[in-house]
């Protein structure tokens, strides 16, 4: 590879730390000090002169103080004449913040994209945006990953043959779709009105679940009211048993107690995108590293390789865009 340096913001270090183990380069340390006033100031200790940077934060909880984090991690490595900088950022939990549907309100996931660069981003790597024109609000070159491999991987060690892929909601359903044909099995979604952040509504399932293992697919858990409200129509629907599946273990507060705690659900699968989900073990919880996707992605930038070429030709529903 070219010069490369990867520095790791405070939100997620063990997943930079394997991600640099898988690129075989070393994780160069961050000072991150805050001064009595709450004010941040960051410090990239290693050279970043005319190099490749990667900065790796991911926008877990506390978001804001990581949004900062990773603004000033930026300005610090463009003050430092870094040839190219890198944002990667596993989870951009703006996205969801990503049209005007009520008046006078903010789209956060658009500022957030303007703030990077004006910060010093010349390019953000992502995976699984909440959205997909969330893309279009960056004005640099975003690489947009997803899970859906890693995922597929795992449940094909399972016996799929009564199985159904369930999305939680239509607007989930081409990803849900593009996952079903990754493990030959039908796709069925939930009917959900969104009534605020933690309640949904669910009228009806839309497929045939009956007698069937299910195999819910959303792209985040945060408070789980979602899946937990599906669940309770697909046992009136007669789904025999339960997987859920995600790339954002999210899980807040209780979650994944309160998940596991549902008789008819097997296993929780999640990715290694958000520290949260190592933080709260669980017996039915299954967290898979997407450290290897990242790194590889990252290896492919460095060199000016494609990266949409990382997916098989219509597993995913929005190709990356790389080039």
């Amino acid at each position: 590879m070219n010069q490369i340096a990867v520095f790791s913001g405070g939100a997620h270090p063990e997943l930079a730390e394997e991600i640099c183990a898988e690129l075989g380069v070393p994780l160069n340390p961050t000072r991150v000090k805050r001064f009595s006033n709450d004010c941040i100031e960051v410090q990239l200790q290693a050279n970043c002169r005319e190099q490749d940077v990667f900065l790796v934060q991911t926008f877990s909880a506390p978001v804001q103080d990581h949004l900062t984090e990773l603004l000033l991690m930026l300005d610090a490595a463009r003050g430092a004449s870094a040839a190219r900088i890198t944002a990667v950022i596993p989870h951009y939990a703006y996205a969801r913040s990503d049209k005007k549907d009520a008046p006078r309100i903010s789209i956060g996931g658009r500022l957030v994209a303007d703030l990077l660069k004006t910060a010093g981003a010349d390019r953000v790597l992502t995976m699984t945006l909440h959205s997909p024109q969330v893309h279009g609000f960056f004005s640099v070159p975003v690489d947009h990953l997803h899970a859906l491999h890693e995922l597929a991987r795992h449940f094909q060690r399972h016996d799929l043959s009564n199985t159904v892929v369930v999305s939680p909601d239509l607007g989930n359903a081409k990803t849900a779709a593009a996952f079903a044909r990754a493990l030959g099995r039908p796709v069925a979604a939930g009917a959900k009105e969104r009534i605020s952040d933690t309640q949904v509504r669910i009228s009806a399932i839309i497929g045939d679940v009956r007698d069937r293992d299910v195999i819910v697919l959303d792209d985040e858990i945060a408070s789980g009211g979602s899946i937990l409200e599906l669940l309770k129509h697909l046992r009136a629907n007669g789904a025999r048993s339960v997987r859920i599946a995600c790339t954002h273990g999210i899980f807040a507060g209780d979650a994944v107690a309160r998940l596991a705690a549902e008789p008819d659900v097997v296993e929780i699968v999640c990715t290694n995108t958000l520290p949260n989900a190592l933080r709260q073990p669980h017996a039915k919880l299954t967290v898979l590293s997407v450290a290897p996707a990242l790194a590889e992605a990252m290896r492919r930038i460095n060199n000016g390789e494609s990266v949409s070429a990382l997916f098989a030709e219509g597993a995913h529903p929005q190709r990356a865009a790389a080039e």
